[in-house]
C-alpha cells in the first residue's frame, strides 16, 4: 500500500523502514529535513510539508502520524483535514489520550475521513521484532488498511480491539501495567544491591531469564543494561512519564477500580525527580518538634 508517515523520530523512522522492507510505498515528512533525508535514503519519498505529503498520495489517501500527544497531534490532524477528503484515512499511532482520539474521530467524520487510533508498543526494538498494535476505530476502515498493520506487527501482534478510542484506551492501560512492572524490577534489584551479599546483578538477571516466573522482555532488557553497566554508574535515577500512567490512574478513579500498585509506581516516578524531598523535610522538622528527634542538617551547615 501507499501511505504517508508524519513524524520520523525513533519510532516513526523505524516504522517507515519496516514498511518499506515490507513492500509498501511511504511518503515521509518531519519538521527535521535531516530526518526526511534519512528516510529517503531508506527508500521513502520525501515531502517538505503536510500539503506536499498529501499531494503525493493516491486515493484513498492514508496518513499515519507519529507525533507527541496533545497539541502537536491536534495541529497535525487539523492541517491534514484541510487537504484530505471522503474515503481518506488518518491513523494516530502515538500515545494519545483515548478521549481526545474519540473527539478527533468525530471531527474527521465531518469531512468523511476515517480516523483510526492505533495503540503502538515495541519501542526502538520494533524495527527488528515488530510492533504490538491495538487498533480502534470503524471496523471497515481498519480492514481497508489492514495490510499496513500486518506488516508492522509480528505474527499475532495486531488486533482490532473495538470502536473509536478503544486502541488508545488499551494502550493506556498497557503502559500503566508497564509502570508497575518496571517499579517491581527496580525495587527488587535495589533490595539486592543494598543487601549484605555482593550480588552480581547481571548474573541474577540472566539467571532469572531461564524458567523463572518473573522472566519477561523487560527482564531481558535489564540483563542487557547490567551487562553494559553492572552498577548503572552512568545512569541517573530520574524517571520521566509520558502521560499514560496518569491517565490510567485517573480512569481507575473514575471507574472506582482499586489500582494501588500502578498508582504507587506513578508516584515513585515523581519522587525520582526530586533532588530533595520537601515533604521529608517537614516530617523531620515535626519529629524534632514533638519528640526531640535529631535533625540531619545539610552538609554545608
Amino acid at each position: 500500500m501507499k501511505l504517508g508517515m508524519v513524524g520520523l523520530g525513533r519510532m516513526g523512522a523505524n516504522m517507515t523502514t519496516r514498511l518499506l522492507l515490507g513492500g509498501h510505498e511511504v511518503v515521509a515528512f518531519d519538521f527535521s529535513a535531516e530526518a526526511v533525508q534519512r528516510a529517503v535514503a531508506e527508500g521513502a519519498v520525501g515531502a517538505s510539508s503536510l500539503e506536499e505529503l498529501v499531494a503525493k498520495l493516491s486515493a484513498p489517501k492514508i496518513v499515519w502520524i507519529m507525533v507527541p500527544a496533545g497539541k502537536p497531534t491536534d495541529d497535525t490532524i487539523t492541517a491534514l483535514l484541510a487537504h484530505l477528503g471522503p474515503g481518506d484515512v488518518i491513523i494516530d499511532g502515538g500515545n494519545s489520550n483515548f478521549r481526545e482520539s474519540k473527539a478527533r474521530c468525530a471531527l474527521a467524520k465531518e469531512k468523511g475521513v476515517d480516523f483510526i487510533d492505533a495503540g503502538t508498543s515495541g519501542g526502538v526494538w520494533g524495527l527488528k521484532n515488530g510492533y504490538c498494535l491495538m487498533v480502534g476505530g470503524d471496523a471497515d476502515a481498519v480492514k481497508k488498511v489492514e495490510p499496513i498493520f500486518i506488516t508492522l506487527a509480528p505474527k499475532d501482534g495486531y488486533a482490532y480491539v473495538g470502536p473509536s478510542g478503544a486502541g488508545h484506551f488499551s494502550k493506556m492501560v498497557h503502559n500503566g501495567i508497564e509502570y508497575a512492572m518496571l517499579a517491581g524490577y527496580g525495587e527488587g534489584f535495589e533490595i539486592l544491591e543494598k543487601s549484605e551479599y555482593d550480588y552480581d546483578l547481571h548474573q541474577l538477571a540472566d539467571l532469572w531469564l531461564h524458567a523463572s516466573v518473573v522472566r519477561s522482555w523487560l527482564l531481558e532488557l535489564a540483563e542487557i543494561a547490567f551487562r553494559e553497566d553492572p552498577t548503572l554508574a552512568d545512569v541517573r535515577g530520574f524517571v520521566d512519564d509520558s502521560g499514560e500512567g496518569r491517565w490510567t490512574v485517573q480512569e481507575a478513579i473514575n471507574e472506582s477500580v482499586p489500582a494501588p500498585v500502578i498508582t504507587m509506581s506513578l508516584i515513585s516516578r515523581f519522587v525520582s525527580r526530586q533532588p530533595e524531598s520537601f515533604s521529608a523535610k517537614v516530617i523531620a522538622a515535626l519529629r524534632n518538634q514533638f519528640g526531640g528527634h535529631q535533625i540531619h542538617h545539610e552538609p554545608d551547615k
